[in-house]
C-alpha cells in the first residue's frame, strides 16, 4: 500500500522537474496514474483520453533509403525513417527492411507505437529505446506489392496516445457496442463531447400515444439508437456525418387506408438486414417492446403542398421492387465521404481509411467485398479487383486513394445483388419516384445524402401548431416535429431548410463540431 502514498509526491515532483531548466523528467504523470487507485485514475484518465484516440495518425510514405520522412512522435520527438530493399530470402522480387531511428523521448518511460502498412500486409511496432530500429519484411507478396512499395512505399501511422493511451481508448470503445447502462452513458458522453448533443431528458411519458389516422404516406421516421450493437454504430457513424439520427424509415399507405412502414436495415429471421415493409402496429410494436437499442424516434410529417406532389402508387411500385434486397452496404460511406480532408474529423484521414480497409480485408474478406470492393471499382471501372490491386491501379493511374473516395455514387449503379440503398437512400430513391425531385430528379443522386442531408430538405410540415394534437404531448419544447419515444429530447439541426438543387451533397465536407456545410456545395 505505500506505493499509493509515494506516487502522488512522485507525481507532483515530476511535474516540478519538467519545468526546471527543460530537463528530461524520468516519468509523466500519466505514465503512473494506472498505477493509483481506480476511484483516483479513471477520471484523470477520462480527461486525458477519448474513444476516437484508438484512431492513428498517418505520418508519410517511405519508399526508398533516399527518403527524408521525419515526424514528432508522441513519445520521441526526433524520429526519421528510411526503406531498404534486400533479397535475402532469394526470392523473384526479394522483401526490405525498414528503418526507424528515434530519439530525443520526453520522458524515460514513455513509448511510441506504430502501425505498417502496404495494400498487402499490415502489422505494427513499439519502440522503448532512443536508438535506430528495423522492422523486416522478408518477401514482398508478388510483383504488385513490390511495385507499389517502390512508387508508393510503406505506409507509417502512429498511435498518438501512445501504449496506456490506446489501450485506454479501447476500454472506452468497447462499451459503446454493449448493450448496458454503461453502453448507453458511455454513447451519451462520446455524442456530447464530439458533437455538441445536449441529451435534454423528456418529461414522461416517454412513448407518445400516437394516432395513425394522421400519419400520412411519406411522412419519415428519424430513428437514433443509444446502446447495443447498433448503438454503438450509430454513434460513429453520427460522428462523422454529423446526422443526429443514425437508422430512419418511412411510411407508405395502401390503397386500402392501412398503415404501413418501409425500411431498409431489418432484421429478417435469418439475421440478415434487409428492405422490408411492415404494418404499422407489428413495427411499433417491436420497437416499443423487442428493440433494446433504446431507440429515440420522431416522426417528420411531409408538408401538405409537399404530400400533394407525392405519387403513392409510384413510391408503393418502388418500394415492392426493393422488397427482400440486401441492405445497401455497397454505398454505405460513399454518402459521408465526399471531400479530400473535410469528411474526416481528426486524426481520421484517407491513409487511415484505406489501412483499416486493408485490416478488414485481412479480418473478413467477404465482409470487406460488400462494404467497398465493389463500390471502389465502380469508381474505377473496372470488375473484380481486391483492395490491393484497386490501390496499386489507383497509383498506376497517377490518381489518389482519397480523390477515389470522393467520386459521387450513382443511384443507377447496379451490384452483384442488386440497386444498393442505405436506409435514407432507400426513401430518398421512393421520393425520387414519387416526383418530390422533380424538374430536377435526373441531376439527384440521392445515394450520396446522409440522414442529416435528408431531414434537412425543405419537404417537411415544421409549423408546430400544424402538427397533430398529440406530438410532443406533455412536454413544454414544442419541437417542429413529433417525438413519439424516447427518454432525451431528439435534436435535428439544420431540419427542414435546404431546398433540392442539381447534384446536391456530392462535394460537402462534414466536419465536427459543427458541421458546417459550403453553399451550393
Amino acid at each position: 500500500m505505500k506505493i499509493v502514498f509515494v506516487l502522488p509526491f512522485l507525481t507532483i515532483w515530476c511535474l516540478c522537474f519538467s519545468h526546471a531548466h527543460g530537463l528530461r523528467p524520468p516519468f509523466r504523470p500519466k505514465d503512473i496514474l494506472p498505477l493509483l487507485p481506480r476511484q483516483v485514475s479513471r477520471p484523470i484518465l477520462n480527461t486525458l483520453y477519448s474513444p476516437i484516440d484508438i484512431l492513428p495518425t498517418f505520418v508519410g510514405d517511405v519508399s526508398s533509403p533516399d527518403d527524408n520522412l521525419e515526424w514528432k512522435g508522441a513519445c520521441f520527438y526526433k524520429n526519421r525513417a528510411w526503406l531498404e530493399f534486400h533479397n535475402k530470402s532469394g526470392s523473384e522480387y526479394g522483401g526490405g527492411t525498414l528503418h526507424i531511428k528515434v530519439s530525443d523521448a520526453h520522458s524515460w518511460t514513455c513509448m511510441d507505437l506504430y502501425i505498417f502498412a502496404t495494400p498487402y500486409r499490415v502489422t505494427w511496432d513499439y519502440y522503448f529505446l532512443s536508438r535506430e530500429h528495423t522492422l523486416e519484411i522478408k518477401e514482398w507478396e508478388g510483383k504488385a506489392e513490390y511495385e507499389y512499395a517502390k512508387h508508393k512505399g510503406v505506409s507509417i501511422f502512429l498511435m498518438e496516445a501512445g501504449m496506456l493511451g490506446t489501450l485506454q481508448a479501447l476500454w472506452d470503445v468497447f462499451p459503446l457496442f454493449t448493450n448496458t447502462g454503461w453502453g448507453e452513458s458511455s454513447n451519451i458522453e462520446f455524442l456530447k463531447n464530439h458533437m455538441g448533443a445536449s441529451f435534454q431528458e423528456r418529461p414522461q411519458p416517454w412513448v407518445t400515444n400516437v394516432s395513425v389516422d394522421d400519419i400520412h404516406s411519406g411522412d419519415f421516421l428519424a430513428i437514433s439508437k443509444i446502446r447495443g450493437r447498433w448503438g454503438g454504430f450509430e454513434t460513429l457513424e453520427k460522428w462523422v456525418s454529423g446526422a443526429y439520427a443514425g437508422h430512419s424509415a418511412v411510411c407508405l399507405r395502401d390503397s386500402e387506408g392501412k398503415l404501413w412502414v418501409a425500411e431498409s436495415g431489418h432484421e429478417n429471421e435469418e439475421g440478415q438486414d434487409v428492405i422490408a415493409i411492415l404494418p404499422w402496429d407489428d413495427w411499433w410494436n417491436f420497437e416499443l417492446t423487442q428493440d433494446d437499442s433504446n431507440p429515440h424516434i420522431a416522426l417528420l410529417p411531409l408538408h401538405p403542398a409537399i404530400h400533394a406532389k407525392f405519387n403513392n402508387t409510384a413510391a408503393w411500385k418502388y418500394a415492392l421492387s426493393m422488397c427482400g434486397r440486401p441492405y445497401g452496404y455497397h454505398n454505405l460511406i460513399f454518402s459521408w465521404i465526399d471531400t479530400i480532408s473535410g469528411n474526416y474529423p481528426p486524426p481520421l484521414d484517407a491513409h487511415v481509411v484505406a489501412s483499416v480497409m486493408t485490416v478488414w480485408t485481412h479480418v473478413q474478406p467477404e465482409y470487406a467485398a460488400n462494404m467497398w470492393n465493389e463500390a471502389l471499382n465502380k469508381r474505377l471501372g473496372t470488375k473484380g479487383l481486391s483492395l490491393p490491386e484497386v490501390l496499386v491501379e489507383t497509383e498506376r493511374r497517377g490518381t489518389s486513394f482519397d480523390e477515389l473516395l470522393t467520386i459521387p455514387e450513382q443511384d443507377d449503379w447496379i451490384y452483384s445483388d442488386g440497386k444498393s440503398t442505405s436506409c435514407v437512400a432507400f426513401i430518398l430513391e421512393m421520393y425520387k419516384e414519387a416526383g418530390l425531385f422533380d424538374p430536377i430528379a435526373s441531376s439527384i443522386q440521392v445515394t450520396e445524402f446522409t440522414i442529416k442531408d435528408a431531414y434537412a430538405l425543405n419537404f417537411f410540415e415544421s409549423n408546430s401548431s400544424h402538427l397533430p394534437k398529440w406530438c410532443n404531448d406533455g412536454d413544454s419544447v414544442k419541437l417542429p416535429y413529433c417525438q413519439i419515444k424516447g427518454k432525451y429530447r431528439m435534436e435535428l439541426p439544420g431540419y427542414n431548410t435546404m431546398d433540392p438543387y442539381p447534384h446536391m451533397n456530392e462535394k460537402c465536407p462534414s466536419l465536427p463540431p459543427k458541421y458546417n456545410r459550403a453553399s451550393g456545395c
